[in-house]
């Protein structure tokens, strides 16, 4: 006699990849960043607070928040485990990071862990991919998790603080205690306001001439999408002067500015937007914050700067061309950041670990970039000539 179904049987396909949603205990690492100019951490103690409330566990290296001016005496008082070891930090199941695991950190990690952390294609190299696909690491870069808007959440978080920061920084270096040339911004009275163009309508340039127009600028706005420049009045609330990217329109707007923003991205570096010629053709003692020299930078007169020495003088117009702005502001960029993680990390725990997450988030799907050391980004792949599998073939 045949045996009859089970109920298991029975079930439509959905329901039964629901009862396999168990909620799981997760163990994350958080290491103490150790590039250059970098002072972010992923969590902050409220976010650890959260965490360890739902029943997962977090081991935290000792000073990893110093530079985000949190201490070991918070993280622990929030129920994180402090060690000052970095073995079993990167030792834990989950670790997550700002920047990638440099080689010397991948080869701590234990095999089929999980990483989450920035990628920065553009400065990788093959070998980073290989050692991750050697110790079977499922890899996820935060710069590329699409929201339920299809937008992507951190980097949208990170190019406002780099918007606004432009601005706050034009605005020091100006002052004439920094060798200025003495202007301040803001509207004063019977005072003509400072003149800015922005260079690119995207996040950036929306924030910055957000703070800028906050502080009783003048601005200029240039982008060749009309798209964008439309979506920027619509944002702001009024009209400004908006134009495409014309030589000469920008080469007038810049011979009479004060302060020059570069905000443009391309797809594999900033386009080189202003030439030598027109930043000559500058006033003496105009500033130059070119927000994009992490992608090569859009004026050509940028050349990298650093946090400790962060300007140089071409034509008599001052440059500061130093990457990675947010880590300026590093208890900013890290409560932005955290907030972002918190609710992911809740939600890894309730679907039962990345794994399951990975079938139900189309999102954080488009973060994964290596699956149990198996590449599965296709613009990885093609960059570095790697094979790579489709996700959805794995995972299903």
């Amino acid at each position: 006699m045949d045996q009859p179904f089970t109920k298991q049987q029975l079930l439509p396909q959905e329901e039964t990849l629901e009862i396999l949603k168990q909620k799981g205990e997760l163990f994350i690492g958080v290491p103490k960043e150790n590039q250059f100019q970098e002072k972010r951490i992923c969590l902050t103690p409220d976010a650890v607070t959260a965490i360890t409330a739902n029943g997962h566990r977090v081991m935290i290296e000792s000073g990893a928040g110093e530079g985000a001016f949190y201490t070991d005496i918070e993280y622990s008082n929030a129920g994180a485990e402090i060690t000052k070891d970095p073995n079993k930090v990167f030792g834990c199941p989950l670790i997550l990071k700002v920047e990638p695991p440099t080689f010397a950190e991948i080869e701590m990690i234990n095999p089929q862990s999980v990483v989450i952390s920035a990628l920065q294609l553009k400065v990788q190299k093959k070998k980073y991919f290989e050692a991750l696909a050697r110790k079977r690491i499922t890899a996820v870069a935060f710069e590329y998790i699409r929201d339920e808007d299809g937008k992507f959440p951190v980097v949208r978080s990170l190019s406002e603080i780099a918007g606004i920061s432009s601005v706050l920084i034009a605005s020091e270096i100006l002052a004439a205690t920094n060798d200025g040339n003495g202007l301040m911004f803001g509207n004063i009275s019977g005072v003509p306001p400072i003149e800015v163009v922005i260079i690119g309508a995207g996040t950036v340039g929306e924030f910055a001439a957000r703070s800028a127009i906050g502080l009783g600028a003048n601005i200029k706005l240039f982008d060749n999408s009309i798209t964008k420049l439309r979506h920027i009045q619509t944002c702001l609330g009024q009209t400004i002067y908006t134009s495409t990217v014309q030589p000469k329109n920008l080469n007038k707007a810049l011979r009479r500015c004060d302060v020059a923003i570069g905000a443009t991205r391309g797809k594999d570096r900033s386009p080189v937007v202003v030439t030598n010629t027109m930043v000559e053709n500058m006033k003496k003692g105009a500033v130059i914050i070119d927000v994009s020299i992490d992608m090569g930078g859009c004026f050509e007169t940028s050349e990298i700067t650093s946090h400790e020495k962060p300007t140089f003088e071409k034509y008599g117009v001052i440059h500061y061309a130093v990457p990675n702005i947010p880590s300026r502001y590093p208890k900013t960029a890290s409560i932005s950041i955290s907030n972002i993680f918190t609710p992911y990390l809740l939600k890894l725990g309730e679907d039962g670990g990345l794994e399951n997450s990975l079938r139900f988030d189309k999102g954080l799907r488009n973060g994964l970039y290596m699956y149990h050391g198996i590449l599965t980004s296709k613009s990885v792949g093609e960059w570095f000539d790697l094979q790579y599998s489709d996700i959805n073939f794995l995972i299903f």
